[in-house]
């Protein structure tokens, strides 16, 4: 089998080496290393490889602490080192503006980065009875596979509900429709743990006793989705706490049903709305603009500065859950919402929308290229622009500098997702 020296990884965090001029991508291998490998895939233009073995392994591989690395896909990166991933995905960053944008920020900013471990608080686990494996299965799919890996415990998701596994496990294989239960989603907030059962069938009256049994035993609450996402509701308890996070440095909670969308991680998460509204510099008689708001993430801490922020989002109940904790936070002087599909809007439609001093952008993984094109000569003087795609982020920054005529001011890494090769980054632009 051949060897090769890893130069780089890629954006899926695969080691990557040459032979005569093609890629080859070796999972598992680290920059600096020589590794022996085998390649599973060959393609005209590149080769995809298993690591075989390590003649001369990094200075920054470590033994990943989960026992499931390797099998199970929800992490890749836990043979690095956390400080040598952030650099990596630093790296991956600056590869992609450069080689799809073609520009370059005057300014790196330094990472945003938290624990690297228990800090994933939101989790859709699937669920499969498999007798030749032991019965039920939860967990997140395995590498390349849609086999649900046999999780016994999981280092990223908080103590409490890595230890959830096994009785929930129980609980689903001990109901009449266990296999009419195909996910289990998690949803930690401040003041309780949500447990989203996906229920394909109805739930007996001894499927119900479990359940709540099980809620009361381990302190959560019970959510059902019989259906699409908007059917969710609270089976057990019904009062009780609610769901909700909080930012503490701008003195807010907000309120959020387990299946909308919220960053899986809290603490990084308020280090990120600190830098963005650093950046963006909101002040009391500025009108901001906050797109892809969601539930009022970003929206509601631009409105403490004094700011007045009109917050946009296609979905129409998360805009219901942001004017509510708007009210709730007494804030709704300060902050209106609109329903908008971002993806398909104007010049025209975004003029309509009055003139923004600022704004922050934070779309899904498509980016925000027909609003970007959208902004024209009156756009407004800052953007700050949250992404979670360098892809995207490159594509939209190179509409932002070659057509909009802003400055390219900063860019940098959000390690939002340790151990995984997902990098966030926030970026900032300016007119001249």
């Amino acid at each position: 089998m051949p060897f090769g020296i890893i130069e780089s990884l890629d954006h899926e965090a695969r080691g990557i080496t040459r032979q005569e001029g093609k890629a080859i991508f070796v999972e598992g291998g680290l920059p600096g290393e020589l590794v022996e490998y085998a390649s599973f895939r060959k393609k005209p233009n590149y080769e995809l490889a298993h690591l075989v073995s390590i003649a001369r392994p990094s200075t920054n591989r470590v033994e990943p602490r989960c026992p499931h690395f390797g099998i199970c896909g929800g992490c890749a990166m836990q043979h690095m080192d956390a400080s040598a991933q952030v650099a990596a995905k630093q790296r991956v960053l600056e590869n992609s503006l450069w080689h799809i944008g073609r520009i370059r920020p005057d300014t790196i900013l330094p990472p945003i980065q938290g624990s690297p471990w228990g800090y994933r608080h939101r989790a859709r686990l699937a669920v499969r009875k498999v007798p030749s494996k032991g019965g039920m299965l939860i967990g997140f799919h395995e590498r390349r596979s849609s086999y649900v890996a046999n999780m016994e415990t999981c280092a990223v998701l908080p103590p409490h509900v890595s230890a959830l596994l096994g009785p929930m496990r129980e609980l689903i294989g001990a109901l009449t429709i266990a296999e009419r239960l195909p996910q289990v989603e998690i949803s930690v907030g401040e003041r309780c743990t949500a447990v989203v059962l996906r229920i394909l069938e109805p739930l007996s009256e001894n499927d119900e006793v479990l359940i709540r049994q099980f809620a009361d035993h381990h302190r959560v609450v019970i959510y059902l989705q019989p259906k699409g996402p908007g059917s969710v509701c609270r089976f057990h308890p019904l009062p009780g706490p609610r769901l909700s996070y909080t930012l503490p440095e701008f003195d807010l909670e907000l309120d959020f049903l387990p299946t909308d969308f919220t960053q899986v991680n809290h603490a990084v998460n308020r280090v990120l709305v600190r830098r963005a509204l650093r950046l963006l510099d909101p002040k009391p008689g500025e009108r901001v603009a906050d797109m892809f708001c969601g539930l009022g993430n970003f929206t509601l801490p631009i409105a403490r500065s004094g700011a007045q922020v009109l917050g946009v989002e296609g979905s129409a109940g998360l805009v219901e859950r942001g004017r509510a904790s708007a009210v709730a936070n007494g804030l709704a002087a300060n902050v209106e919402f609109a329903v908008a599909n971002l993806f398909e809007c104007s010049a025209e439609s975004i003029a309509a929308l009055g003139r923004f001093d600022k704004m922050l952008i934070d779309p899904p993984r498509d980016g925000a290229v027909e609003l970007i094109k959208s902004l024209g000569a009156n756009g407004p003087k800052r953007v700050v622009y949250v992404s979670c795609d360098p892809a995207t982020l490159s594509r939209d920054a190179a509409v932002m500098v070659a057509v909009n005529k802003y400055r390219f001011v900063a860019a940098g890494v959000v390690n939002m997702f340790p151990h995984t090769a997902h990098v966030e980054s926030v970026a900032v632009f300016e007119r001249p």
